[in-house]
């Protein structure tokens, strides 16, 4: 059954897709309903699918000392998370719990290496696109860094 990506536009996974091609990519998406509370995968888990949120929040957060939990960020519809999982299949680096019920788009690893074995330039288009998603969170986590650096020595304008 083909999974609804209406009003995911605008997802950062998606751009330059066809209509034929997002026909594709929606024969190998799943989707999950989950309450509020739930957890989608805690840290060290092993990954195993990448998210698209359709409906809902997810509360992405990372074990502190003495057991705490510091949320990093806060995603909404047509965020993703969990994409690195598709490549590397490492363990997850952050918890996802949902904060809002939430309706998740998932694409497993397994998917992912099938769809490149059936349509090997949609499945670059999807690679090429997660890795800008993932290349510009890189970036503005390094600007973030920066910034805190140069206001803890109050050097920052």
């Amino acid at each position: 059954m083909n999974v609804d990506f209406t009003g995911l536009d605008d997802s950062p996974i998606f751009p330059g897709m066809s209509v034929p091609e997002m026909k594709i990519l929606s024969s190998v998406f799943t989707c999950k309903v989950m309450g509020e509370g739930k957890t989608v995968f805690i840290e060290n888990m092993q990954g195993e699918s990448l998210y698209l949120i359709k409906q809902g929040t997810i509360r992405i957060s990372k074990m502190m000392a003495e057991g705490d939990e510091e949320v990093l960020v806060v995603l909404g519809p047509a965020d993703v998370f969990g994409e690195m999982a598709l490549f590397d299949g490492a363990h997850r680096s952050a918890t996802a719990r949902v904060a809002e019920d939430v309706e998740l788009l998932s694409l497993s690893k397994s998917n992912f290496e099938m769809l490149s074995t059936k349509e090997p330039a949609l499945c670059l288009k999807l690679a090429l696109n997660i890795i800008r998603l993932f290349s510009d969170r890189i970036r503005s986590s390094q600007e973030a860094h920066r910034d805190m650096l140069l206001d803890a020595l109050g050097r920052r304008n």
